[in-house]
């Protein structure tokens, strides 16, 4: 569900509102999103905080597929300085995926593969490392593809 023209690796970014937007651009894009799923997103953090940040590091960035999905995608923004999610400088991420589903069923298998890769400490790291959009392709093909099997 990840295409390569989906995935950018960036120095920084200035804060979690440009963070959203430059990680949910490529969505935009390609046709996956309208360009309201970013303003939907950025309005579901104000009003409910941060809730896309699971674990150190790893943003799953989403919102409702009413506020601008069109096709489900994935979108991956590596950067290189942590980004703060939250007011007070926490919940910090550097590997920002963003999420376009359909529905609440369409995203399932995608889900299980990501909560694979997520839990992975040494993934996480050869991700945020990484410098190359190859590589992350690669890193997320292979979650992809051990999820299937």
């Amino acid at each position: 569900m990840l295409k390569k023209e989906n995935i950018q690796i960036i120095d920084s970014i200035p804060d979690w509102r440009e963070a959203i937007r430059v990680s949910v651009q490529p969505l935009v894009d390609t046709g996956y999103v309208e360009s309201r799923y970013i303003d939907g997103i950025i309005a579901n953090t104000e009003e409910l905080g941060p809730y896309y940040v699971l674990v150190d590091d790893v943003a799953l960035i989403h919102g409702r597929p009413e506020q601008g999905v069109l096709e489900k995608q994935l979108a991956v923004t590596i950067v290189k300085e942590p980004v703060a999610f939250a007011e007070d400088g926490s919940h910090k991420a550097r590997l920002l995926v963003t999420l376009a589903a359909t529905d609440g069923e369409a995203h399932i298998d995608v889900m299980r593969a990501l909560a694979e890769l997520f839990m992975d400490a040494d993934k996480i790291e050869q991700l945020v490392n990484s410098t190359d959009v190859d590589t992350v392709y690669q890193i997320f093909s292979d979650a992809d593809t051990a999820e299937a099997e």
